[in-house]
C-alpha cells in the first residue's frame, strides 16, 4: 500500500530532525562512500543514462517526394506525410525523410518503428489554422488530461519513434495566431479544471470548446522515444512534452522561441529521460519537469523520475532546470551536470515551484558543475507560493536539494527559499559556489529546516 503524503512527510522530517539527510540513492552508500559528491552523482546519473533504451527503427527510407510532396512552402503536405508514415509503419518501420526544401504541413502523427527525419536544408512549416488540428486527441494540458487540439507532432501508445535530422521545424506561432489565445491562468483553463475536479471522464473534456494551445511535440504513453539534432522554433505552447513515457532521449536539439509559455522541454510523469547537448532560448522555463496537477494529478498519480540533463546551454527563460509547478505525482532523482547559464533574462538557475494545492514531492535533485556568466535572478529558487499559494490541504514535500560547483560571474541573488511555517523545506545543500560580483537582492531562507552552506563565496565573502 503506498504511503500517504502525510506519512511520507513525517518520515522525511523525522530523518532531518535526527540530523541526517533523506536516504539518498543506493549509489551513495557502501562502496560509493569514498567518492566525492560529484563522483557519486555521476555514478547515479551514468546508471540512468546507461539504462535508457533508444528506438529500434529499420534502416529503410520513405522520402516524402515518393508520395507526391511539394516543396513550395504553401502546398499542404499533411496527407502526404500521413501516407508516408503509414507506409513505413506497414513495412515494419523506417525513416520518413523530409529532404531539403520548405514544406507546409498540418499535424504529423507518428506510429511505432517510424522516424521522421528532417534533413539538412529542410524546413517543415506547420499550419496555424486551429481547424487543421482537429479532431481532438488524448492530451494533457498543464497537468490535466483532456481531448485537445492535436500537437503538431503526436504519438499515442506507440513505441520506437523518433524525430531526427539537422533541419528546422517551425510552428509559425505568433501574436496574430496561437499566441493570441488565452493565458494558462485564464477562464478557459479554469473551466477545464472544474471539469476535472467534478470527475468528468477525460473523453468528455472537449478542448475544442476552449483556447488551449497545443504543444509542438507530444509523445503520450510511448516507449523508446528519440528527438535528436533538429531545431524547433515558434511553438504554440510548450515545445517538447513527452508524457507518461519510458526511455526518452532528447539530444543535440535547439529550441528558439520568445512566445508566451514556450517552454523548451517538459517531461511529465516520465521514467528515464536524457536531455543532452541542448541549446535553449525560451519564452518560459527552459526545462520544466512535471507530474500532473491537483485533482487530476492525484487521479493519474505517476511521478517523473530518473532524469539526466547534461552538456546544455540556457539563455532566456523563467528557469534553467525547473521542477513543477505541475508536480502532484512527485518528482525525484534529477541530475543536471556540466551546464552553461548566461543571460540577464534567465530568471533563475534551479527553480522549484509548488504550493499546497499541488501536494506531491520534489526530492533528490543534484545540479552541479554549472558555469553561469550571468543569471538574472537567484541561483536557487524554491517557491511554495506559486500560483494558488498556500490555499489547499496538500502540503508538498521538498527536500534533498543540492547545488555544487557553480561558478557565476554575476547573479541577482544567491538563493530564495521560502517554505511554509507548518511545512518547511527540508534539506538544501549549497557547496563550492562562487559568485564573483555583488548581489543586487538579499538572500532569503524562510521556513527551511536544514540549509547547509559549504564553501559558498559571494563577492569574495564566505557565507
Amino acid at each position: 500500500m503506498p504511503e500517504s503524503p502525510s506519512t511520507r512527510r513525517q518520515v522525511l522530517l523525522a530523518a532531518i530532525a535526527l540530523g541526517g539527510a533523506v536516504a539518498a540513492p543506493a549509489v551513495f552508500a557502501g562502496s560509493a562512500a569514498a567518492l566525492t559528491s560529484d563522483q557519486a552523482a555521476d555514478v547515479a546519473a551514468n546508471k540512468i543514462v546507461a539504462s535508457i533504451r533508444r528506438p529500434r527503427i529499420p534502416q529503410r527510407d520513405f522520402p516524402i517526394t515518393r508520395f507526391g510532396a511539394v516543396a513550395d512552402g504553401t502546398t499542404d503536405n499533411t496527407a502526404v506525410l500521413r501516407a508516408a508514415v503509414q507506409a513505413a509503419h506497414a513495412a515494419g518501420g523506417g525513416r520518413v525523410v523530409v529532404p531539403a526544401g520548405t514544406w507546409a504541413t498540418g499535424p504529423i502523427h507518428l506510429l511505432s518503428h517510424v522516424e521522421l527525419h528532417v534533413a539538412a536544408g529542410a524546413t517543415l512549416r506547420f499550419s496555424t489554422n486551429p481547424a487543421d488540428y482537429l479532431p481532438t486527441v488524448y492530451s494533457r494540458w498543464q497537468g490535466i488530461e483532456l481531448m485537445n487540439y492535436s500537437p503538431l507532432i503526436y504519438a499515442h501508445g506507440q513505441h520506437d519513434i523518433a524525430v531526427t535530422g539537422s533541419g528546422t521545424l517551425d510552428g509559425q506561432a505568433s501574436k496574430a495566431t496561437w499566441w493570441g489565445w488565452g493565458s494558462p491562468g485564464g477562464s478557459d483553463f479554469a473551466a477545464l479544471e472544474a471539469e476535472a475536479n467534478a470527475g468528468v471522464p477525460v473523453e468528455q473534456r472537449d478542448g475544442s470548446k476552449y483556447h488551449l494551445r497545443p504543444c509542438f511535440v507530444e509523445p503520450y504513453r510511448c516507449v523508446r522515444v528519440l528527438i535528436e539534432g533538429v531545431t524547433f522554433k515558434n511553438s504554440p505552447f510548450w515545445h517538447l512534452h513527452p508524457t507518461l513515457c519510458q526511455d526518452v532521449t532528447v539530444r543535440g536539439v535547439t529550441v528558439d522561441s520568445d512566445g508566451p509559455n514556450t517552454d523548451g522541454c517538459d517531461p511529465e510523469s516520465c521514467d528515464s529521460v536524457l536531455i543532452d547537448d541542448m541549446s535553449f532560448n525560451c519564452g518560459d522555463d527552459c526545462i520544466a519537469i512535471k507530474a500532473g496537477r491537483n485533482t487530476d494529478g492525484r487521479r493519474v498519480n505517476v511521478p517523473c523520475q530518473n532524469i539526466v540533463v547534461q552538456n546544455s546551454t540556457f539563455a532566456n527563460g523563467h528557469g534553467g532546470v525547473t521542477l513543477g509547478s505541475e508536480m502532484t505525482g512527485g518528482i525525484r532523482n534529477v541530475y543536471g551536470r556540466d551546464l552553461a547559464m548566461n543571460s540577464p533574462a534567465l530568471q533563475s538557475g534551479h527553480r522549484l515551484k509548488t504550493n499546497s494545492v499541488r501536494g506531491g514531492f520534489l526530492e533528490n535533485t543534484h545540479i552541479y558543475r554549472v558555469d553561469g556568466k550571468t543569471i538574472g535572478g537567484p541561483l536557487l529558487l524554491i517557491d511554495f507560493n506559486y500560483g494558488e499559494g498556500d490555499s489547499g490541504p496538500y502540503l508538498p514535500t521538498v527536500t534533498d536539494i543540492n547545488l555544487r560547483h557553480w561558478t557565476v560571474a554575476q547573479a541577482a541573488q544567491g538563493w530564495d527559499i521560502q517554505g511554509y511555517p507548518e511545512d518547511p523545506v527540508g534539506t538544501v545543500r549549497l557547496s563550492d559556489i562562487t559568485v564573483a560580483s555583488p548581489l543586487t537582492k538579499p538572500n532569503i531562507a524562510v521556513n527551511v529546516l536544514d540549509l547547509e552552506l559549504d564553501n559558498v563565496v559571494i563577492n569574495g565573502v564566505p557565507h
